[in-house]
């Protein structure tokens, strides 16, 4: 229940005048500042700016395309990189945001160097260099504030591997299977990565671990949706439905449990199964496809039910152990 409410709530049902009102809502701590904003808010800002300024260091070298020349672009990428790097060593309390700057710079980098030097090679594997030339910089770090952001640069490299691999088309043909297969087994080794399990080494957090299953759970579940709809149906279906389950099935126990990660698995299963339910109720259908729609919505409806009731089911026995033994 919203906190605020309830104690609306309670001034209504007894009665109570201003000052008694102000009083209660000070005994509940809705007028004190948030315990962590003193602490969050310089770092958030901090990373805005490290975030602005990586920005800017890319718009301020376009602007000045003509006048640096190629040597000047080149010495200008790579001495922020430096002096940011060395910035980052030498300063604990500015760490994070360079470490960020540092991504970002690396990342213009090779964008720089991919246009300049036409060396045939595709773009996933300036986003893999990118990632792993970065990776020793987040080990180190051992922060959200930089894994979240290579998640994203790895998940790039995998997405168009893929493409690359599979005849740089996005269609989905039988053949490819086995691509995508790979590239699935590589986007559940970034979630394995990011998960408490590999922890202790990598030293990430919630929300490198939410970015790398909401990554994954898009790219299988959108390879699977396109296969659904193919004709005859792909094999990619099944082996998607198969990878979610599997992926929602980690995350069940309560060593490993994350509301968020299994929630964002049943929701790619849900669009799996609905989406083919669809497709065998409204294919090569004759007469008013209003009850085959009302169907629809309702096996819809009931299995979005179910799976809310169990996904609060699960988080309510991890969070209370001994009431659910």
């Amino acid at each position: 229940m919203d906190l605020r409410l309830a104690l609306h709530e309670l001034e209504a049902t007894h009665g109570l005048d201003a000052p008694t009102a102000r009083r209660l809502h000070d005994i509940a701590g809705l007028g004190a500042e948030p315990a962590a904003l003193a602490r969050r808010l310089p770092l958030g800002l901090a990373v805005l700016a490290a975030a602005l300024l990586g920005l800017g260091l890319i718009f301020w070298i376009a602007a000045n395309w003509d006048t640096l020349g190629r040597f000047g672009r080149f010495a200008v990428l790579q001495g922020a990189i430096a002096a940011v790097g060395l910035g980052a060593l030498l300063r604990p309390a500015w760490r994070a945001p360079l470490a960020l700057l540092v991504l970002l710079a690396t990342g213009a980098l090779f964008a720089y160097f991919g246009q300049t030097y036409q060396t045939g090679a595709d773009p996933w594997q300036l986003f893999a260099l990118w990632a792993a030339l970065t990776l020793p910089l987040a080990l180190a770090l051992r922060s959200d504030l930089l894994w979240t952001p290579w998640v994203l640069v790895a998940f790039v490299g995998i997405a168009l591997w893929i493409h690359a691999h599979a005849g740089h088309r996005w269609r989905i043909e039988p053949d490819d299977l086995a691509v995508h297969l790979v590239g699935w087994a590589a986007a559940g080794a970034l979630v394995l990565a990011m998960s408490p399990l590999a922890q202790r080494l990598t030293g990430a957090g919630a929300w490198a671990l939410r970015g790398a299953v909401t990554l994954a759970v898009i790219v299988v579940t959108g390879t699977a949706l396109m296969a659904l709809f193919s004709t005859p149906v792909a094999a990619h279906y099944a082996a998607g439905l198969l990878v979610l389950a599997v992926l929602a099935a980690a995350f069940v126990p309560r060593a490993g449990f994350d509301v968020y990660a299994l929630s964002a698995a049943a929701l790619g299963l849900n669009t799996l199964i609905v989406a083919g339910l669809g497709r065998l109720l409204f294919e090569d259908a004759r007469g008013d496809p209003i009850g085959r729609l009302f169907l629809l919505g309702a096996l819809a409806a009931v299995l979005l039910a179910l799976t809310v009731s169990r996904v609060l089911k699960l988080a309510r026995s991890c969070a209370n152990p001994e009431a659910s033994a």
